[in-house]
């Protein structure tokens, strides 16, 4: 035999010999799987930016009129009533018009009084009168006297009464412009800000020029979280939709709530970002929660739920709606027909079945069909 053709010979078999052992060693790729699962499965929607918590009512409070702060009588942070004064400004000479104001109608009580008096002494008069003309004890000239006589004095009682009602309204007026110098909270609520102090002048807010109110008041017994939603979105968001809320002040957290309000016009806050104002009521909140206005939020708002269906992970879900799945160690391309899903979780009509292995990595280096796979289980 030819020099060569050995030569040739045994490096062919030391390269098949080299392949074989190359394919025996191949290192197995390694997928994170999952199972295909029986379970619940909701399709929702999510804010495209941060939300906020709101108070269902929260009022800037501000002086109707200027003047100097005579009394502060609150601080930040305390807890008020309905109706309780919170400030007061100097007010001595519209206290004086009041107590003027009472007096007078005091007067004009009295004026009245006697008015009606004698009104109704001249009417018994003209009465007695008209008897005795029957009695031709009195002339005609006498009556006519009589009778003009009490009708005179029942109109000074009638404008006697007009002068007591003029007085009331009066008083009325009074205390109404005394009430313009004190401030009283319109609703139970938490004092936030107070912006002025005993001595400072306080001005009333000129139309269409914002000033800081004299007192920031929160009703924290109702709040709610307002976000954008993406327009797209939008259209499939109903009033009474089961909601759950995060919060990055309570990570780990959800809180559960209802829609209930969905704006009626498209915000356009940026090019392309055009999105609705949706409202969410929170639900019961747990007493060692205390949530505070401003707090950013988040809103998962449930569309749909499935109970008891096929589900697998949402991000095992190729482009093209298939999935990879790890049969007996090897791998396989698989076409699936899906129903509802969010981020988390899609559902499965066709295409698997309980208890496969979905590779939840599906970008990982080394998966093709037919490669034997090593599963690493979370």
């Amino acid at each position: 035999m030819n020099k060569k053709v050995i030569v040739v010979a045994v490096i062919g078999v030391l390269l098949v010999a080299v392949f074989s052992w190359r394919q025996l060693n191949k290192v197995k790729p390694q997928v994170w799987v999952a199972p295909v699962l029986k379970g619940t499965v909701e399709a929702t929607v999510s804010n495209t930016r941060a939300g906020t918590i709101k108070a269902c009512r929260r009022s800037k409070l501000s002086m109707s009129s200027g003047g100097v702060v005579d009394q502060l009588l609150v601080e930040e942070g305390d807890k008020v009533s309905e109706g309780q004064l919170l400030l007061a400004l100097w007010n001595d000479d519209l206290a004086a018009n009041i107590f003027q104001a009472e007096n007078t109608i005091r007067a004009r009580q009295h004026e009245r009084q006697q008015a009606c008096l004698m009104a109704d002494f001249n009417r018994r008069e003209a009465d007695r009168k008209k008897s005795l003309l029957i009695r031709d004890l009195a002339s005609e000239e006498e009556v006519d006297n009589a009778i003009t006589t009490a009708k005179s004095q029942q109109q000074m009682c009638e404008v006697a009464r007009d002068h007591e009602g003029v007085a009331k309204a009066n008083l009325e007026l009074q205390k109404a412009l005394f009430e313009r110098t004190q401030l009283r909270a319109p609703f139970d609520g938490v004092i936030a800000e107070i912006n002025g102090e005993v001595g400072e002048f306080v001005t009333p807010s000129p139309p269409g020029i914002a000033t800081p109110p004299a007192v920031d008041l929160i009703d924290y017994s109702c709040l709610y979280v307002t976000a954008p939603i993406d327009e797209i979105d939008a259209s499939q968001v109903r009033i009474g939709l089961p909601v759950l809320v995060t919060l990055d002040a309570f990570r780990g957290r959800e809180f559960a709530g209802e829609v209930v309000r969905v704006a009626p016009y498209v915000t356009d806050v940026e090019k392309q970002a055009r999105t609705v104002e949706v409202e969410v009521r929170l639900a019961d909140i747990p007493e060692d929660v205390r949530l505070l206005v401003g707090y950013s939020a988040d809103m998962t708002i449930i569309l749909q739920r499935k109970e008891d269906v096929l589900k697998i992970p949402t991000e095992a879900i190729l482009s093209s709606d298939e999935v990879w799945v790890l049969d007996n160690g090897q791998l396989q391309l698989r076409s699936l027909k899906m129903g509802i899903g969010n981020w988390t979780f899609t559902e499965v009509l066709e295409g698997l079945n309980e208890g496969d292995l979905v590779v939840r990595s599906p970008d990982a280096k080394g998966i093709a069909e037919g490669v034997q796979a090593e599963a690493i289980h979370d």
